[in-house]
Order: structure tokens, then C-alpha cells, then sequence
């Protein structure tokens, strides 16, 4: 009778003989052939699991810095001119309250004048011309600017590092 048995109980017929088998123990301790034996079947089980273990640390300062700066920015100021022109006529009916001729804008002034008959007298017009005159105006403006401090502390290395925006370097760990 072959006692090889394999892993799901079934005999085996390759397997070689170990005094040392649990298996081959457990059938010798037993020894007679009707009787059977209780083996214990032992299962091993994986638990994997993860922890944060802190390798470091970083400390950051920014530090905000005001500048002057003078800026020239071109300035638009409408001026208006104001001529009087006499005109002294005498209307049957009002004329047009506004007219334009080209960029002059004209106003007429009524006044009513009192005789036998009442008519209206054209005074005088104002004749408004709109120009713009370019300057430049000088004016103080505060510019702000920010400079970053990095200190990257390692268990047993400490580093330190400033960064401003004009100075980026592409292949700087962005981290530290």
C-alpha cells in the first residue's frame, strides 16, 4: 500500500520518503491500516498593511516687499471752448434748440423783448468746440513683491533655499 498522499489527500507516486514529513509522521505514529488519523492542516495568511513614516520637513517663509515705481501713463482731458457770437436778429419762430456744424456745436440763446408786438430777437449762439489735449502723467505707484523662503529638513541633512518669481528654474524639485 502507498502512504505518499499529496496535498489535497490523494496518493502520490513520485513522492520521495522524509522521515522529517508531518504527513509521513502523523501515518508511522498510526501505523495500522484501518484506522485513520487526524492531521492538522495548517493554512498561512498574508496581512499587508502601511504606515507614514515622516523622512522630513519643509519650512516656508514669504515675505512681501513694497517698491516705488514711477509709471507714465498717457492721460485724455476734454476741454471745451466757449465762443460768443452776436446776432442781434429778430425770428418769427425759435430755432432749433442744438445744431452742429462739423465738431462745433451750437446753441442758440432767445430772449423775448417786449414792444407793440412781441417777436423773437436771435441774441447771440454759442458755438462749442470739444478738442482733447494728450499729456503724460507722472504718479507714484507701490508695487508688491514676494520672495519665498524653503527649508527642507531631512532626519539628518538641512537645507535651505529662496525663490523669487524672476528666478525659475525648470529643473528645480518643486518641494524644496
Amino acid at each position: 500500500m502507498n502512504r505518499d498522499i499529496d496535498s489535497e489527500g490523494q496518493p502520490h507516486a513520485n513522492r520521495q520518503y522524509d522521515a522529517n514529513d508531518p504527513l509521513r509522521q502523523a501515518f508511522d505514529a498510526e501505523g495500522s491500516v484501518g484506522q485513520s488519523a487526524v492531521m492538522p492542516v495548517i493554512e498561512e495568511q498574508l496581512q499587508v498593511g502601511k504606515k507614514v513614516v515622516e523622512t522630513g520637513s519643509v519650512r516656508i517663509n514669504k515675505i512681501v516687499r513694497e517698491e516705488e515705481v514711477t509709471v507714465e501713463t498717457p492721460v485724455v482731458v476734454e476741454k471745451l471752448d466757449i465762443e460768443r457770437i452776436p446776432i442781434n436778429q429778430y425770428v418769427e419762430s425759435a430755432p432749433p434748440a442744438v445744431r452742429y456744424e462739423g465738431d462745433v456745436m451750437i446753441v442758440p440763446i432767445l430772449e423775448e423783448v417786449v414792444v407793440v408786438q412781441k417777436r423773437l430777437r436771435l441774441v447771440e449762439e454759442l458755438r462749442i468746440t470739444k478738442r482733447q489735449e494728450h499729456t503724460q502723467v507722472s504718479q507714484p505707484v507701490i508695487l508688491r513683491k514676494e520672495e519665498v523662503t524653503v527649508e527642507r529638513r531631512d532626519n539628518d541633512v538641512t537645507t535651505t533655499g529662496t525663490a523669487s518669481p524672476n528666478a525659475v528654474n525648470p529643473n528645480a524639485n518643486p518641494l524644496l
